[in-house]
């Protein structure tokens, strides 16, 4: 017995707000031509997601194509066990790419991790042939314009999930991606490690080797932070947890020529359990196994021009313990690998006006020009459509006034997303879009290290709703102080300007003027009685707590948790563009 059904779910979601109207290039909190978000709504709305199961006898299995392609339950039928964790809310939080993430379920990330579009729809279809029945999502990603799929399936008497990625450059240059395969598991204090032996790299407050056997963790209740193992030699090439409270385990076993990755990801149980309550409904406690065709998160691979690439991996619910070295490779009969879908772009509202401008310059109807992007629309030039320039460029020349301005604009942020800075400032120099100057004025901190030439972007802008945007108060403020003393008065009018909002990063300006005018104390008080939100590998409010306390005379907070940052060593290749402090 093989079956499928469509069907539809309404889950809790918490919208966000997007982080402001100045395009995600050259931030390090973004990821291009994605927009970043900065708080998540407290009440939640009512949302319709589509659903897709498949099952045969013994398992079954939920994807969410609106969230990504996310499998949201792998259940065996037989006890009645869950296997996976899904928080039946979708309550995103500040973690990169994008500063949405939300847990739970098996996530597929490219390219990079996690995924910029876990909780976005993309392309999926059903098929089905004699021996299996096949779910396959997947979208063109907009940053590089590459195709990915992943493609869960089923066999009539399988006791497995079978997974299949595929990623391909259609583009004439090589561009990097990273992917996980992320199952998030409930996670109980008992909840048992089951893991290869073999030297393991342990990111927590430090990044230092252990030996699995001799050092690692058993149990959730050995674990009392957040902190992720990475198997650098694992002796097998199968690992998964267990949990006797719950009579419910998932396991994961691949070819390890195609699959090196293992992971495990945890909170542990007391003081980091707040990181995974915030995207839960109840405060039920997850955590993460992982596994990659990279080894760790520190590193990223190139995709040629013209390759393709996939690997398989095998997801086994239990509903009692396993010993993974018995877990033998599955080699189920699987279609042709060309039969797996590659998908074109998934969310017309994202390309929509970009696919229309590029039909417009081929044909050369000036008539045929979409109107540009409004300032209230954070729609940014994809810059995953490589022939977008020249149509960029034409429609500049094509148009006059305010619409030229907005053409200019994008086709700044344009040549800014694909990597040449300075071609976009040129480019932008001509533009009277407010956006435009603030773009122009992160590029200048950001690219060139001219602070002075980055105030004067900002300067310039002459909208209101631009200048007191708090993004764009909160970006002048860092250019500002990097020019030292001299702009204290003027950053102190800026801020003074917006004082009546509650706005968390808006604080965080607050404290650092207060401390570079010599007010420490006040500076310690506005952190102090901020309530912030939780934001991952994120350590701005941490080293200023270190300048204030130093003025103090204070002894360090080993780890003040109120800051909403955690502790963790920074580790990983996440981020395209470096901080500037």
């Amino acid at each position: 017995m093989l079956e499928f059904a469509e069907t539809t779910e309404i889950l809790l979601t918490h919208p966000l707000v997007p982080a402001g109207p100045i395009p995600t290039t050259h931030d390090q909190d973004g990821f291009y031509p994605y927009e970043s978000f900065c708080e998540t709504s407290k009440r939640p709305i009512l949302k319709k997601y589509r659903m897709v199961v498949i099952e045969n006898e013994q398992i079954r299995v939920k994807v969410c194509p609106d969230l990504g392609g996310r499998v949201c339950s792998l259940f065996l039928k037989k006890g009645a066990v869950e296997t996976l964790f899904f928080p039946h809310i979708i309550r995103p939080v500040r973690i990169l790419p994008r500063q949405s993430f939300t847990g739970g379920g098996i996530e597929l990330s490219f390219p990079i991790s996690h995924s910029p579009v876990q909780i976005a729809p993309v392309l999926y279809e059903v098929t089905r042939d004699q021996e299996r029945i096949y779910i396959s999502c997947g979208e063109r990603e907009l940053r590089f314009g590459m195709n990915w799929t992943v493609e869960y399936s089923l066999g009539e008497s399988d006791w497995f999930l079978t997974q299949r990625t595929v990623f391909f450059n259609s583009d004439c240059d090589a561009h990097p991606w990273m992917s996980w395969s992320n199952a998030g598991v409930h996670a109980r204090p008992d909840t048992e490690f089951h893991f290869p032996e073999g030297p393991v790299l342990a990111h927590g407050r430090d990044v230092r080797t252990i030996d699995w056997k001799t050092e690692g963790p058993r149990h959730q209740s050995d674990v009392h932070r957040m902190t992720g193992f990475f198997w650098k030699r694992p002796d097998c090439c199968a690992f998964g947890v267990f949990t006797p409270s719950l009579g419910a385990g998932l396991y994961h076993v691949a070819d390890p020529s195609q699959v090196p990755g293992i992971k495990l990801w945890s909170d542990g149980i007391g003081r980091d359990e707040a990181w995974v309550t915030q995207y839960t409904l109840n405060g039920e406690q997850c955590l993460e196994i992982q596994a990659s065709p990279l080894v760790d998160q520190s590193v990223k691979d190139v995709l040629q021009p013209g390759q393709l690439r996939h690997h398989v991996e095998y997801w086994i619910p239990s509903k009692t313990a396993r010993d993974i070295r018995e877990i033998s490779l599955p080699h189920p009969l699987m279609r042709a690998l060309d039969e797996v879908p590659l998908f074109g772009w998934a969310r017309s509202e994202d390309v929509r006006s970009w696919l229309s401008l590029a039909s417009a310059h081929r044909s050369g109807n000036i008539s045929q020009i979409p109107k540009a992007p409004e300032l209230d629309s954070n729609r940014w030039a994809i810059s995953g459509i490589a022939d977008l320039g020249d149509a960029l460029s034409w429609a500049a020349l094509s148009t006059e006034g305010s619409e030229r301005d907005r053409w200019l604009f994008q086709r700044g942020t344009w040549l800014a997303g694909r990597g040449e800075a300075g071609a976009a400032l040129e480019i932008l120099a001509q533009s009277s879009d407010d956006r435009a100057r603030a773009l122009s004025g992160r590029l200048w901190l950001v690219y060139k290290r001219d602070a002075q030439a980055a105030a004067n972007c900002f300067r310039a802008i002459e909208s209101d709703a631009i200048a007191l945007h708090p993004q764009v108060v909160i970006e002048r403020d860092k250019i500002l102080a990097a020019l030292g003393r001299e702009t204290l008065d003027e950053r102190g009018r800026w801020l003074n300007a917006v004082s009546a909002l509650d706005d968390e990063w808006l604080a965080e300006c607050r404290a650092r003027l207060l401390n570079d005018c010599g007010d420490s104390q006040a500076a310690f008080n506005v952190l102090r009685n901020t309530r912030f939100q939780l934001v991952h590998q994120r350590y701005e409010r941490t080293r200023l707590l270190r300048q204030i306390e130093a003025g103090l005379g204070l002894e360090p907070d080993v780890y003040p948790s109120w800051l909403g940052e955690d502790d963790l060593e920074e580790f990983g290749a996440y981020r395209e563009h470096p901080e500037v402090c």
